[in-house]
Order: C-alpha cells, then structure tokens, then sequence
C-alpha cells in the first residue's frame, strides 16, 4: 500500500493547481474522492481530520475492502494540536498551516514506490511545468530502494538526493497506525534562502 501527498506552492490560482492534481490522477486510473468532514466519523482517535489518508484508515488496515483501489482527494485538513501535527511550524514556513486542503492520491495494494514516485515527479515537471534542475529530493536515511528508484527510473543525479532521518522522512500520524519511510520533494528558491547542506 502507499499514499503521496504533495505541498505544492505555486504562482497559481489555487484552483489550477487542485483541478490540474484531481485530473492528473483521474488520468492515472484513480477515482476522485470526497472530502470527508472535518470532525472524523466512526474514529474516536480524532478530533479533527487533519489529514488526508484520515478517511483511508481503515483500507490500509485492511478493515474496509473498497470497490476501487487508487484514489484521488482533496481533504480539509485542521491541525490544532496532538502529537506529529506540525504545529510548531506554523507560522515559521511557508507549507505548514492550522486549516488547509490536502492533495492526496492513494493505493491499497495496487502500486507502491516505483509508481508513487514516477506520478509525483511527472505531475510537477510536466502537468505543473517546474524546471527539474530547481527540485531536490529527499528519502529516509535506509531508504535504499526510494533511492535508487529516484536514480535509476527518474535520473535524479545523486548529489540531489538527500538522506533524512527519522524526525523529517518517516510518517506517522500517531503512536499506532499505518506509517512508514516517505520521501519529499523540494523546491530551490535560491541561494538567498540557504544552501543546499541546509537539507541536511
């Protein structure tokens, strides 16, 4: 199983960019999803939906069979408090907010890391049209296979490929629950916000 969501910020309505995500994903085989409510029905864990796998839960617990296997939202995400929300960087980054919308595309057990990752770099260097000599990418530290597949399969030189640890490349959203290494995409704004080391 394996979800992608991307932080995308762009010189562009935020309308483009979301029906230009639905639709790109559409293309792919995936069926467009509702966003669920903000406060999660049936999940006592939660008291606000603050991401977008929320809805997904149980399909990667294997609790909810689904009648489709790839799936595209946009989810109204809140982030006001608990464990692994980002709080902390609201305010100080330009990506990390309380109330947002969240661009997800998902698969349970249909595609993984090859797939993922081959979508996520083909949607923003040919359907969002970003230079790729401006995007850095990033993996969990152990990550050899992201790695390579980023490599091999997208020709991202090595010396763009950066190896993160636990606090910034392995997603959970909580203590128990589906979770796992992720990899980033990163946009340069130039030498004026810091060097490249600086992902390090």
């Amino acid at each position: 199983m394996q979800y992608c969501e991307l932080y995308i910020v762009l010189m562009k309505k935020s309308s483009e960019i979301r029906n230009t995500f639905v639709d790109y994903f559409k293309k792919q085989g995936h069926t467009a999803v509702s966003s669920s409510s903000l406060i999660p029905e049936n999940d006592p864990t939660l008291l606000f939906t603050n991401a977008g796998m929320n809805q997904f839960k149980n399909a990667f617990l294997g609790l909810d069979k689904r009648d489709y296997s790839r799936a595209v939202s946009v989810q109204k995400c809140v982030r006001a408090g608990g464990k692994h929300n980002d709080l902390d960087n609201v305010g100080f980054t330009a990506r990390h907010h309380t109330f947002f919308e969240m661009l997800g595309n998902f698969s349970f057990g249909d595609y993984f890391k090859k797939d993922a990752i081959h979508f996520a770099w083909e949607l923003l260097t040919k359907e969002y049209q970003i230079p790729k000599e401006k995007l850095y990418v990033t993996v969990f530290e152990t990550d050899d296979e992201a790695a390579d597949i980023w490599h091999k399969q997208e020709s991202i030189p090595k010396d763009r490929i950066f190896r993160l640890g636990e606090k910034d490349n392995f997603w959970r959203m909580g203590d128990v629950g589906p979770c796992g290494p992720c990899t980033e995409i990163f946009f340069d704004h130039g030498a004026q916000y810091g060097k490249e080391t600086d992902l390090y």
